[in-house]
Formats: structure tokens, C-alpha cells, sequence
């Protein structure tokens, strides 16, 4: 209704604009020849003026007087007179009739008169793309400032994985290759990097795994045998290259350590589609691996037992995964899991033998020292000595990533507790520019720094 309003509203100014100087007719314009009349006295009396101060001779004053009169009087002569139109009363009538008349007819032709209004709070998709656009422009201008901080420093390996996973997440598969490219010089061939590497590179081609992502695939494989994207992969360069039986009894053996149903859909239709292609009659998935937590089962029995009880259960369960690793040792999430297990058991020692273990099959997971480091300091009194095991732990950290600011915190206190104030105070100077300028940990770090030059 208040569209209709607004539309008859505008209709009417208009109407109203063309019709009434119609209505009225047109005025006669000013004539010229009484402007100049005015103008010619003016002079005559400026004249006059000028003769009294002295400005101008008798003479002069005539003379001149004689011309402005002339020009006056030929201003006197009587001019044509001026066209006055007149006014047209059945034109302004028919406008005023054919104009809405017109506006009514194109918007009945062109508009949507029945559709009903729609609030931009009502309209989904189309505040769906707004926001889509929006958060696009955010992404593209977050990109554009990494990529200026990674021209100005462009050996800061974990930008140019920043780079790499957020020009991924866009589809740029070639850009994030090469980003990964980088990031794998600069982390020395670290096997996520490598097998990352080699997923952008299968993407970049349409699915094919080409000899360098083969490569890329088989470096990660030498330091972490059990990356399972680059063993799935590998199967499939199999695959590809015609050799059907490899690619599926590679991808059983990936399908037999893994439960999480989405990768086994995934497994159980490339098989499917190898087999189909080679003429084979698809194997039977095998069977996943028992997942090591409680079952529901468990978890409702446990919630009958008394706390002792539970307890016991909680014991007989880790002890039975510390079993199933001893017999297989490569399980790298399962010793993660003991770890974590002995580490909320209280039993710190035990947590940290877990640690090392699942650092032995992935050494350059700088979290897994860190984690062990922890499990290690779990009750500790700030009035104890940090444990030695654990600044072994911090310095092997920080030997392979300078900028891990868990490790230079724990070295400093560590040196501090010997005495060693200028070591203490070279670590703490490397951390501060790592923390948040005006941060609750920054003040600290640099409260600290203060308190050792203050004893120094």
C-alpha cells in the first residue's frame, strides 16, 4: 500500500510539473533596450561626478555627455513587441490525463502487481549471497596482506602454510602447491608438508597423481610410514597405471586400520570402481580396526560401579591397549591415546614413555615432544626443579622450531632456577615479540625480563 502511495505521490509532481506552465502560459521576457536605458543614466550621473572632482575637462565632459545621450535616446526607440504565448488549457488537460495513463500501462506490462512484498530479512539466498560476497572480500583481503608479510619475510615456513591450506580451501589448487612447495624447502621435507604437497598437486591435474606428487608421496612415506593420505594415493597411482591388484590390496590394508565411516565409503568405492575396470570381482571391505575407547556398553556399566570400581575398569582397559600396542607398535594414534590415558591416570612417567613412543613414528611433530614435556610437569611445584627429561624435551623443540613459545618459556625458567640469568634472559627476549603486544602474557614475560636485568 505505501508502495502505491509513494508511486501516485511521484506521479502527480510530475504531472503537475509538465501541465501547469500550459495552464498559465508563457511570460513575456524583460526588455533589453530598458536595461540599457538604466545603464545609460548611470553613466550620465557617473559622468557628472567625475566633472565635479576634476576627473575630466569641460570639453571632454561634453563630448562624452553628447554620445551617452545619443545611445539613450536610440535606446527610446519604440521595439517589436514581445511574443507572449498563450496558454493551452486542452493540451495541459489531455497531458494530465495521458500521463498516468502511460506510467499505468508500462507497469502493468512490465512490473509483477500481484507478487507480494518480500522483506530483506525473508529473502534467504539472496542475504545468503550478500554474506558470501562479503566473507569473499574478507578472505581475498586477508590473503593479499599474508602474501605482503610473506614478500618481506619470505622464510616463515608456517605463513606459507597459512597461505597454502587458505588458497586450498578457495580451490586454487596450483597456487596452494606451490605454496606447499615452499613450505616443504623451508620445514626440511617434514611428511604432512610433503603429503599436503602431493594432494595439491592430484588436484592441480584432475585427479591424475602425477610422477612428482608420486615423489612427493613416497618422501612422506620414508619418515611417516603410517600417513595414510599418501599410502591412498599411492594405491591410486596404482590404479592409474593399470595395476588394479596393488591399488586394491593397498587400499584393504588402509581400509583395515581405519574406522571412520566416510574414509571407508570412500575406500570401498574406489576398490569397486578398480575392480569393475580391471574385470575383478570386488573384494569384501575389510574389516575395520576395534576402536580403542569404551563402547556404550562400557560407558552404561561403568555408571553402575562404584568409584573404585570404575577405576579398575579405566585400569584394565589401559592396560589392554598398552597390550594391543606392544603386539602392534606402529599405531601411532594408539600410543597418543596411552599417553593421554596415563597422563589422566597420574602417571607421569608412564605418559611420557607413551609420548616417546608416538615421537619415534612421527619425528617431526613438534606437539608430541611438547605433549610429553607436559605429561612430565603435570603436579609439579613452582618451587621444584623443572625435570631434566623435560628440558631435554624443550631443547630438542627448540633446536627444530626456534619460535615455539611453550619451549623458550620453560627454557628460561629452567635457567633461572640455575642461575643462569643472562641465558634465562636471552630466552624470554626471544619469546616476547612471539605473544600478543599487551597481552596478560606479555606483561608477564616482560615483568620477568625486567626482574632478571634488575639482579644482573
Amino acid at each position: 500500500m505505501l508502495l502505491a502511495l509513494a508511486i501516485a505521490a511521484v506521479t502527480l509532481v510530475v504531472v503537475a510539473t509538465v501541465v501547469l506552465p500550459l495552464m498559465k502560459g508563457a511570460r513575456a521576457a524583460p526588455e533589453r533596450a530598458a536595461f540599457d536605458r538604466a545603464v545609460y543614466r548611470d553613466q550620465l550621473k557617473e559622468l557628472e561626478r567625475d566633472r565635479a572632482r576634476g576627473l575630466i575637462e569641460g570639453d571632454e565632459a561634453a563630448a562624452a555627455r553628447l554620445e551617452i545621450e545619443r545611445r539613450l535616446l536610440a535606446a527610446d526607440a519604440p521595439e517589436p513587441a514581445a511574443v507572449r504565448s498563450a496558454g493551452s488549457p486542452m493540451l495541459a488537460v489531455a497531458l494530465a490525463l495521458l500521463l498516468p495513463a502511460v506510467a499505468a500501462g508500462i507497469y502493468l506490462a512490465l512490473g509483477a502487481p500481484t507478487v507480494p512484498d518480500e522483506p530483506y530479512a525473508a529473502r534467504g539466498p539472496e542475504r545468503a549471497l550478500a554474506a558470501a560476497q562479503g566473507r569473499h572480500r574478507d578472505v581475498a583481503g586477508a590473503l593479499a596482506a599474508l602474501e605482503q608479510e610473506l614478500q618481506a619475510n619470505p622464510d616463515d615456513a608456517e605463513k606459507w602454510l597459512l597461505l597454502a591450506r587458505s588458497v586450498a580451501s578457495l580451490g586454487q589448487w596450483q597456487k596452494s602447491a606451490n605454496a606447499y612447495q615452499r613450505a616443504l624447502a623451508l620445514t626440511k621435507n617434514r611428511p604432512d608438508v610433503a603429503s599436503a604437497y602431493g594432494e595439491m598437486l592430484v588436484f592441480a591435474a584432475d585427479g591424475i597423481v602425477t610422477p612428482r606428487a608420486q615423489e612427493a608421496f613416497t618422501a612422506a612415506l620414508a619418515r611417516a610410514p603410517k600417513d595414510m593420505a599418501a599410502r591412498y594415493y599411492l594405491a591410486l597411482a596404482e590404479a592409474q597405471a593399470g595395476n588394479a591388484q596393488a591399488a586394491i590390496d593397498a587400499w584393504q590394508k588402509l581400509a583395515a586400520e581405519v574406522a571412520d565411516p566416510e574414509l571407508r565409503d570412500r575406500l570401498r568405492a574406489r576398490i569397486t570402481e578398480t575392480a569393475d575396470s580391471a574385470g575383478i570381482t570386488p573384494p569384501k571391505l575389510a574389516a575395520a580396526a576395534t576402536p580403542a575407547g569404551p563402547s556404550a556398553e562400557d560407558e552404561a556399566r561403568a555408571a553402575e560401579m562404584t568409584p573404585e570400581q570404575r577405576q579398575q575398569m579405566i585400569r584394565g582397559m589401559v592396560d589392554g591397549l598398552a597390550a594391543r600396542l606392544k603386539a602392534n607398535p606402529e599405531d601411532l594414534d594408539g600410543w597418543l591415546r596411552l599417553a593421554r590415558a596415563y597422563t589422566v591416570l597420574g602417571e607421569r612417567d608412564n605418559a611420557a614413555d607413551a609420548y616417546e613412543q608416538a615421537a619415534r613414528l612421527k619425528p617431526d611433530d613438534m606437539g608430541i615432544p611438547l605433549a610429553e614435556a607436559d605429561a612430565l610437569i603435570t603436579d609439579h611445584s613452582p618451587q621444584a626443579p623443572l625435570p631434566e627429561r623435560a628440558v631435554a624435551l624443550w631443547q630438542h623443540v627448540d633446536a627444530q622450531d626456534p619460535k615455539q613459545p611453550q619451549a623458550l618459556w620453560y627454557l628460561g625458567l629452567a635457567a633461572a632456577q640455575q642461575r643462569r640469568l643472562a641465558a634465562a634472559s636471552g630466552y624470554w627476549e626471544r619469546l616476547l615479540p612471539l605473544l600478543p603486544e599487551g597481552s596478560d602474557q606479555h606483561k608477564m614475560v616482560a615483568a620477568a625480563i625486567a626482574a632478571l636485568q634488575g639482579k644482573q
